[in-house]
């Protein structure tokens, strides 16, 4: 069974007027899978994360910081693309604990094996000790940690399709050779990480595209080079990070990938995971910021999950 998390406390978080990261971006999503050929998800409510949980991958001092600095009656600029506003703080403990709590559901022995956060802010650019890219905590990284510290899992993958290097979730696992963090994103672009060698413990796999480069690369790379080296792994859990903006229509970046190309990814991570980890996958909403796309994209994404 597939589990849907969710939470309307994400939609409360607002970036302020411009910004790309925007709420209709969950609605977006939400409203697609809001049809009869999803009716079998499990949707649930996403828990927020404790303090606990986040310390296991952010410092103490970035924590108190989020928490904290959320303004009464107006938004708080962070950097040029991170933003703090009233409901910002509920909307981030929703998204990691969506992610905590999904872990716990396909590693606890019962009906679930994969589930799908929607949820926002996204994650992936969020280090141990700062905010940035739309991101003040790192979902997917606060998912790792606790499959590793609560569950005692020794191997844990993470595949991050995003256009935009996860910089944040390397940045947490550059010395933890526990997680293989797997990724594929365009280069040059936003954050500037990314180059192949950068590859902490072994345990980092970074293989850049270039703008124009469409669905043959991606899938040449991921076929040739990262899906191999995460079926020698042998991960546990399978994580992703799911970001849709490589899609042709994306506003942000330059890379020629369809909806389908997404299909096809996930279906290899559930391959993956079937083979090695029980059928026990996590995905998390990453990036996507043309609408239309991002619908279409995340519906390939679950029915791919759902199958």
């Amino acid at each position: 069974m597939l589990r849907l998390y969710t939470h309307p406390a994400c939609l409360g978080h607002d970036n302020g007027p411009g910004n790309p990261e925007v709420a209709a971006r969950l609605t977006a999503v939400l409203r697609a899978l809001d049809h009869d050929r999803y009716a079998a998800l499990d949707r649930v409510e996403a828990p927020r994360a404790s303090r606990e949980q986040l310390l296991r991958v952010h410092a103490a001092d970035h924590v108190e910081r989020m928490l904290a600095a959320v303004p009464e009656g107006e938004t708080r600029r962070l950097d040029e693309d991170t933003v703090l506003s009233p409901g910002s703080a509920e909307a981030a403990l929703r998204a990691a604990g969506a992610a905590v709590a999904a872990v716990d559901a396909v590693l606890d022995g019962g009906h679930v094996r994969r589930a799908f956060c929607a949820v926002r802010p996204p994650g992936h650019h969020a280090t141990r000790e700062s905010a940035m890219g739309f991101c003040l905590f790192n979902n997917v990284a606060v998912a790792a940690a606790h499959a590793l510290a609560a569950h005692g899992l020794k191997r844990v993958a993470i595949a991050d399709f995003d256009v935009h290097h996860g910089n944040g979730t390397q940045d947490i696992f550059w010395r933890e050779p526990r997680v293989l963090f797997a990724s594929s994103h365009e280069m040059p672009l936003y954050p500037g990480t990314g180059h192949p060698d950068e590859r902490g413990e072994g345990n980092i796999l970074n293989r850049p595209l270039s703008a124009g480069d469409g669905p043959y690369l991606f899938r040449e790379l991921w076929e040739g080079d990262l899906l191999p080296r995460l079926h020698a792994f042998r991960p546990q859990l399978v994580l992703v990070s799911a970001g849709f903006d490589a899609h042709q229509r994306d506003p942000l970046a330059n890379l020629c990938l369809g909806s389908e190309d997404y299909a096809w990814i996930t279906a290899k991570l559930v391959e993956l995971a079937n083979r090695h980890a029980d059928g026990r996958l996590v995905s998390t909403l990453e990036g996507g910021y043309d609408l239309a796309a991002l619908a279409a994209s995340a519906s390939a994404h679950v029915e791919a999950l759902m199958d």
